[in-house]
């Protein structure tokens, strides 16, 4: 996965990342994996906010994280999943072992042609290479509110529509789908959530704390969350598969 320091600055909220980062709906998981899958690979899986969602769909689950400290939490939480330490670009698996290779909330941070090269590699013929991800409803006022506050870098547009990966696959044949829902968080959570994105994680401490008070204030403001013990956040999770030839 790509060296840039945003790219490699999560382990020092892993935490964070736990409390605040939401799962994913069944729907998209159920959608994404091919019937009958024996081993699952999780890759970018942080710690383990969609390999849990894995774990019981398949004979076995295995996760791939760069960072030591996401592992440990990965672990701590997942006790019955294999860690390995690896990447997108570098997967410590055995030539065709896998019947899927998923990247939640990660293949931004992979050279998409190096990482379908590897995927295809740890892929048997006819096993899926399933990215997702979910992106935050900001149709809500308060929500635009925060969104316009974190300034978030990250382009959309890949995400919602195409994402590129490259050969073996065949960018006409990759399928999509989305699954729009409510994560229901009380307001610490909502806040380890924002605390744990990256550009976050990267800013000076005085202007990270500068960020979440003014996030605090529109929580406190606002009148659909001012009172509120839990925050409705909607998300749109996007789904993209594609099948090794």
């Amino acid at each position: 996965m790509t060296s840039a320091p945003s790219a490699n600055s999560f382990g020092a909220a892993a935490d964070a990342y736990e409390r605040g980062r939401p799962g994913y709906p069944d729907a998209a998981v159920d959608w994404l994996l091919p019937s009958g899958a024996r081993l699952v690979a999780d890759v970018g899986a942080g710690t383990g906010k969609f390999t849990r969602s894995l774990v019981g769909r398949a004979a076995e689950v295995v996760a791939v994280e760069p960072d030591r400290a996401m592992r440990e939490r990965l672990t701590a939480v997942l006790p019955g999943v294999r860690t390995l330490a690896g990447s997108g670009e570098s997967i410590p698996l055995p030539d065709g072992s896998a019947d899927a290779v998923t990247f939640a909330q990660a293949w931004h941070w992979v050279d998409p042609v190096q990482g379908a090269r590897e995927a295809a590699r740890v892929l048997r013929p006819g096993g899926v290479l399933g990215l997702v991800w979910n992106v935050r409803d900001e149709t809500r006022p308060w929500a635009a509110r925060i969104s316009a506050i974190l300034a978030q870098p990250e382009s959309r547009a890949s995400v919602q529509s195409a994402p590129v990966v490259g050969a073996p696959f065949d960018p006409d044949a990759v399928e999509h789908e989305r699954f729009p829902w409510v994560h229901e968080q009380d307001r610490a959570a909502f806040l380890d959530m924002v605390a744990s994105r990256s550009y976050v994680i990267v800013l000076p401490p005085d202007e990270r704390t500068t960020l979440l008070d003014r996030v605090r204030r529109v929580l406190d403001e606002d009148p659909e969350t001012a009172g509120r013990a839990t925050i409705p956040v909607g998300y749109t999770t996007y789904a993209h598969r594609s099948v090794r030839p």
